[in-house]
């Protein structure tokens, strides 16, 4: 087990613990958008900066990225953490004005847009976290979308943002994102996500549409299990 220290509180957790996880568990709150259970992290937001010390040095560091070690000292709400917080927040605001997720949790944080940072208008809700192209690559394994481009125009999308042809309409990509800036409509028949419409598949039981055709064919053809005994929802089986 490690023990370290959290705003003066004495912890321990099993090797290899990230910080983050560590200091949730032990009931103190720290803002997080980028982290998620289902993919690798890339510590892409920000907003879990802690401070650090070992020994006579002190550090911020993100804390979904750093574990925990034994006589560690964290302090997760001192200055130089609320600033680089504030400060993060602020240019997240500016490139994602109208992002809901982002406004609440800014006013949660008694963060407030500033005037220094002009106001983006073409990059929806997308804070180039990655989690969605981590968990098409990683979980899904398709690879149907990645980052294109450079600096301020980099942006999230399939490739030539034309439609996929290895996309499968899982839907896992908008599940991870933190903004819901990646959009997807359904009907009964049909979704509609990335430029492109897939065909719903209706249970052989009782009729109910519940998953893309094209994704039971991918699973299909990943696990060797026969369509048909994919072609029947999880309540029927």
């Amino acid at each position: 087990m490690i023990n370290f220290t959290v705003d003066g509180k004495n912890i321990s957790v099993p090797k290899g613990t990230m910080l983050l996880e560590a200091i949730r568990g032990a009931g103190i709150s720290i803002p997080s958008l980028c982290a998620h259970e289902s993919v690798s992290r890339s510590g892409a937001c920000r907003l879990c900066v802690v401070e650090i010390k070992k020994g006579n040095r002190t550090r911020i560091v993100t804390s979904c990225l750093y574990a925990a070690e034994d006589g560690l000292i964290v302090d997760t709400k001192s200055e130089r953490v609320q600033n680089v917080r504030r400060l993060v927040m602020q240019l997240l605001l500016a490139r994602c004005p109208d992002s809901d997720v982002l406004q609440k949790m800014a006013t949660e944080m008694g963060v407030e847009a500033q005037a220094r940072f002009i106001a983006d208008t073409d990059k929806g809700k997308c804070i180039l976290c990655r989690s969605c192209v981590r968990v098409c690559e990683e979980i899904v394994g398709v690879s149907a979308i990645g980052l294109f481009s450079r600096g301020s125009d980099k942006t999230v999308g399939t490739p030539f943002m034309e439609k996929s042809d290895v996309c499968i309409g899982c839907g896992a990509c908008v599940y991870v994102c933190p903004t819901g800036h990646i959009v997807m409509t359904s009907t009964e028949d049909k979704r509609k996500i990335w430029g492109r419409t897939f065909k719903m598949q209706a249970c052989e039981k009782c009729g109910k549409y519940f998953a893309p055709v094209d994704q039971l064919k991918y699973i299909s053809k990943k696990t060797g299990t026969p369509f048909k005994e994919l072609a029947i929802c999880t309540n029927c089986r």
